[in-house]
């Protein structure tokens, strides 16, 4: 059976998240109910991360197996033709090798987080941000982030409902970038590692949002990290403004450069 790499991309705001679900919308239940159309049966399709309810996704990976040879441009836009109204989107397809996995392949990820400042409501981008109504010092929320990044013990900035065998993960790297645009100004978050925790990335901007609003110092995101303790961490952000923007492998099954 020919095995297909997808890059997948959606907003995640209709949805209870990727994982399939028996009585909820779910990204992997649209993508499967497509494949399912091309190929009358039972699909089931692994991805590089599941992301929550309310999580975008800008390069998603997952890999499926069909009976038939597909060119991998025709099977992208037969899944597009039958995924719309659902704001899924497969951006790119690749045949890969039938033992590589979207999931245990994959050697980085990559998350993509946006914060808004401003107190007007947002319009366009309602539902793509998370909004604040104060302005954030972004050099005080790097000095705070520069604490995580290198092998730690994230048990601080992990769910109760975690499935990891371990909390102990490298953090590569967290970029604050700040954006002016017509609408406010824009905190973007960048963050890479070779995995996550659950709701590492979402407990992390919470708790730097505490720093870059003066509420914590810099040096107590290194107690928070160092007490190992859930009660320790910030506030955790709301989902809607993150995006798992894109996954590594060892080759990139797209040919991207």
């Amino acid at each position: 059976m020919p095995r297909f790499a997808l890059k997948v991309e959606y907003h995640g705001g209709p949805f209870a998240g990727w994982q399939r679900q028996r009585d909820q919308p779910s990204v992997q239940g649209a993508i499967e109910a497509a494949l399912a159309r091309l190929e009358p049966g039972t699909h089931t399709i692994a991805a590089a991360g599941r992301t929550d309810a309310g999580v975008h996704a800008l390069g998603q990976v997952a890999h499926c197996d069909l009976a038939k040879p597909w060119a991998p441009f025709r099977l992208m836009e037969a899944l597009n033709y039958h995924l719309k109204p659902d704001p899924v989107a497969i951006v790119d397809c690749a045949e890969v090798a039938c033992d590589w996995h979207a999931r245990f392949s994959a050697v980085a990820r990559r998350y993509f987080f946006r914060l808004a400042m401003r107190r007007a409501p947002v319009t366009h981008d309602r539902g793509l941000v998370w909004q604040v109504p104060h302005d954030l010092d972004e050099s005080a929320m790097r000095s705070g982030a520069a604490h995580l990044i290198g092998l730690h013990d994230f048990t601080t900035f992990r769910s109760a409902m975690c499935q990891s065998a371990s909390p102990v993960k490298t953090l590569d790297a967290i970029e604050i970038d700040r954006v002016e645009g017509p609408g406010g100004a824009e905190l973007q978050f960048r963050l890479r590692a070779r995995s996550f925790l659950h709701n590492q990335v979402r407990s992390i901007v919470g708790t730097l949002e505490r720093v870059g609003r003066g509420a914590w110092t810099p040096e107590h995101v290194r107690a928070a990290l160092k007490a190992a303790d859930r009660a320790a961490c910030g506030p955790v952000c709301p989902p809607q403004g993150l995006y798992l923007e894109g996954v590594g492998y060892p080759e990139d099954p797209f040919g991207a450069d």
